[in-house]
């Protein structure tokens, strides 16, 4: 079932107007489309929401007055995608907002014209995206969450915080391309690092729970958990699994080491969310889509909690306290 949330503000002591009406009292009203690839009471979900909104406020849009923001939330597989997209473009957005890499394609397949900006693909010039990256081209732009080497960067970390683990599973979505990409790059890695890496295809919960499961009977195991909505969507069933079978995990987003996992390190993703604002902004001011560029990461966040650390028995070493953004107590 999809869901829509329209956030309306009130002026002054008044109700709240049809948006209709209150569109004829000044400003024209621009709209939004927003497809997320989150449970709505997900606070993840909403606080990237919010960044979004926020930061089109500091840009002079007021919800209400002069834009509207139709957010679809939800998650599932290609046909519920498509079918989310299809119900967006019947509000008639101006832009369309895409929150991760499965959301890319079917939208684009639904429209070529309305601009979309998206934030997750991982290689969107060999998935036929965009032209390039310097100059997109077309009606799509957006923002890459992941670096070529991210999945050998993962597993260095990880092996720097458990030096004593073997064996790690990899978590991968087998519809994101971005997590195949990335545990590519983790299987190069593991040979120098002298560890095995086992590629566990999941989706569901019961695939989730049966992969990790399977590492209780091994010793010096871990896991590794790639940027994924699916993967993010089930992450407190990652995180209690991993604190079950007393197993030793990194996660690729903050929000998971902040609910309880040892080790994230991966871009801040409210922040792609505000800078994605930026570009709606200047599509609804007229710039055209395919002359802004796709823009890739430049900064990662590493973040450590040492409560999870101290319940593995892990001693953190000192440097790699020392490179922390973040450090949970």
């Amino acid at each position: 079932m999809i869901r829509r949330r329209e956030f309306i503000t009130l002026l002054g002591g008044a109700a709240a107007w049809p948006l209709a009406a209150r569109a004829q009292q000044g400003e024209r009203m621009r709209r939004i489309g927003v497809l997320m690839l989150y449970a709505e009471n997900d606070p993840a979900g909403q606080d990237r929401a919010r960044a979004f909104r926020q930061q089109l406020e500091k840009l002079s849009w007021t919800v209400g007055r002069n834009l509207q923001i139709d957010y679809h939330w939800g998650f599932g597989n290609a046909d519920w995608i498509r079918s989310a997209a299809t119900q967006l473009l019947r509000q008639r957005p101006d832009v369309i907002l895409a929150n991760g890499g499965q959301t890319v394609r079917p939208v684009q397949q639904a429209t070529r014209t309305i601009p979309i900006i998206f934030i997750g693909s991982t290689d969107p010039v060999a998935e036929g995206f965009v032209q390039s990256l310097a100059h997109p081209g077309g009606n799509i732009t957006g923002f890459t969450v992941l670096e070529p080497n991210h999945g050998s960067k993962l597993l260095g970390l990880f092996k720097e915080i458990a030096p004593h683990v073997r064996r790690i599973t990899f978590l991968v979505n087998p519809d994101n391309s971005g997590n195949l990409s990335l545990s590519d790059s983790a299987t190069m890695a593991a040979q120098t690092l002298a560890v095995e890496l086992a590629v566990a295809p999941v989706r569901t919960p019961a695939e989730i729970e049966a992969a990790i499961a399977k590492l209780e009977r091994e010793p010096n195991c871990g896991i590794v958990v790639p940027p994924d909505p699916t993967m993010n969507t089930h992450r407190k069933l990652i995180i209690e699994l991993a604190a079950r079978y007393r197993l030793p995990a990194i996660h690729a987003l903050r929000v998971a080491t902040a609910e309880g996992a040892l080790i994230s390190y991966g871009v801040d993703l409210p922040e792609l969310f505000r800078n994605a604002a930026g570009y709606a902004d200047r599509i609804l001011r007229g710039e055209k889509t395919g002359d802004l560029p796709v823009q890739q990461p430049t900064k990662f966040e590493l973040v450590i909690n040492l409560k999870t650390a101290k319940a593995l028995g892990l001693e953190v070493p000192d440097k790699l306290l020392a490179l922390a953004d973040e450090v949970i107590e």
